[in-house]
């Protein structure tokens, strides 16, 4: 494997001559860990419940080939099926998931979230899809592992040690403004019992602020959501096009945060990955790099038995 650094956000990027090892950890919330060649993403707060079991797939460890190389978690997107199931299998085996045990919905940047039960475990993995404009997983079931798709749009994990219970969304910026994850919590709550205080929350690796310049609709929807003094923490630096329209650097992680504070989480249990796919497009999948020739990065949250 080649040996070159994942930077976290904010970080000052050497030469590229020069080479580094591979990270140990960014902003000390996320970690590294290897199997043979297979890498993956892993995150101390989540761990550190006693709970769960979390991961966050890069590129490397896989069998998929080309645009798809080599760890692509995505079944339509022209891959080989096998290879993602393949995929899917290593990183089982790798970060320690029961291989029937994978459960995802089809997204399409909804607010949209499922109440997963025993009988949905293995849906969209090794069973067929039959759950379709599902953005966000919530579960109190045991060994299901929930499973959520990216390539710039950031995860969002929610885990509650209390009720042992957990939820895993999407948000991208049309669920981030739709409120996605605080939605999570309010169903985690109506489902399960957690409260808000009991949840801690990870916003997983995603496109950072310095890499997400928006306009139009994307930057209305987060100037109308946010107060003043908020806004200037999600949208930064405004400057104007050629034909006047403002341009801005969006910060999705920031943005979820502030509103996973909303719905009530306490600010010490709402933790950020501080990894951008972008910057690190040679490990991570992003859509804004390589537009759409390319596959799809994973996370995956399960209850501990």
């Amino acid at each position: 494997m080649d040996q070159k650094r994942i930077y976290g956000v904010g970080e000052k990027k050497p030469h590229p001559d020069v080479r580094a090892d591979l990270l140990v950890k960014t902003n000390g919330e996320t970690v590294e860990r290897h199997a043979g060649d297979l890498l993956y993403l892993a995150f101390p707060c989540l761990d550190e419940t006693g709970v769960v079991r979390s991961a966050f797939s890069t590129r490397r460890g896989g069998v998929s080939s080309g645009i798809f190389s080599t760890m692509n978690f995505s079944f339509t997107r022209g891959d080989d099926p096998r290879n993602v199931s393949e995929n899917f299998r290593r990183i089982a085996a790798a970060a320690g998931f029961e291989p029937d045990s994978f459960t995802a919905g089809q997204q399409t940047h909804t607010d949209h979230i499922l109440t997963v039960r025993e009988k949905d475990r293995g849906n969209g993995v090794t069973k067929p899809q039959a759950y379709h404009d599902i953005d966000g997983l919530v579960t109190d079931v045991s060994g299901i592992t929930l499973v959520t798709v990216h390539a710039d749009c950031p995860p969002v994990y929610l885990v509650d040690p209390v009720r042992r219970a957990a939820g895993l969304v999407h948000a991208g910026w049309r669920g981030t403004a739709a409120g996605i994850a605080p939605k999570a919590v309010q169903l985690m709550g109506a489902q399960y019992g957690c409260r808000p205080e009991h949840i801690i929350a990870l916003v997983g690796p995603g496109i950072c602020r310095d890499c997400y310049e928006v306009a139009g609709a994307c930057a209305e929807a987060f100037l109308g959501l946010f107060s003043p003094g908020e806004r200037e923490r999600v949208l930064t630096s405004p400057h104007r096009d050629s034909d006047g329209i403002p341009h801005w650097q969006l910060d999705l992680a920031e943005a979820n945060r502030l509103l996973l504070l909303r719905a009530g989480l306490q600010a010490s249990h709402i933790h950020v990955s501080g990894v951008c796919t972008h910057c690190n497009a040679a490990y991570l999948f992003s859509h804004r790099k390589t537009g759409e020739r390319r596959g799809l990065n994973a996370a995956f949250l399960s209850l501990l038995p």
